[in-house]
């Protein structure tokens, strides 16, 4: 029996192990900063903020369950949560009586708005203000790469281009 095992170097090692580390550690300090600053969880915040970029400020529960990457169960509790704090509805869809919509309330808007400035200054801080712009487009190309093996079929909608946050659109104060 032959080894066909691809060890890695001790560079692709040096990377893995430290891409493995930021993954570990960047969710833990941002649900630590949006816990302290608006008494949110990072899955609560990424909710919200995917519902504050609908049409309409609306999805399907399936479709936000999949670009949130959670279970249907795991969204449902979440949901219950922030629906009891106002933040959102949930309602029974007028053309498809199977489906439940989910819809951010004013309250819900008010929240996003207001969280989202002190939630990018902590990217910023980990992040986005340690690297130059060559790292910025690096990280880019980085991450699109690994999420076309990762995500396939852009449940996430993470490799979707970004729209230019400076154009009127209304989103710039949204970042997830």
């Amino acid at each position: 029996m032959t080894d066909d095992t691809r060890w890695l170097s001790t560079g692709e090692l040096q990377a893995w192990m430290r891409l493995e580390a930021v993954a570990e550690l960047l969710p833990a300090a941002l649900d630590h900063q949006l816990q302290r600053d608006a008494d949110l969880t990072h899955f609560d915040y990424l909710v919200l903020a995917k519902l504050s970029e609908a049409p309409d400020r609306t999805l399907r529960m399936t479709a936000l369950a999949s670009s949130t990457n959670a279970t249907l169960p795991r969204l449902s509790h979440v949901a219950a949560r922030l629906e009891a704090r106002g933040y959102l509805r949930r309602t029974r869809s007028a053309t498809d009586r199977r489906a439940t919509l989910a819809t951010l309330t004013e309250e819900g808007w008010a929240k996003v708005v207001a969280t989202a400035p002190t939630h990018v200054a902590e990217v910023r801080r980990l992040v986005v203000d340690r690297l130059t712009a060559e790292q910025i487009e690096q990280l880019d190309a980085i991450a699109l790469a690994v999420l076309g093996a990762l995500d396939p079929d852009n449940r996430l909608q993470a490799r979707t281009p970004v729209a230019d946050p400076t154009d009127g659109c209304g989103n710039a104060a949204v970042a997830s």
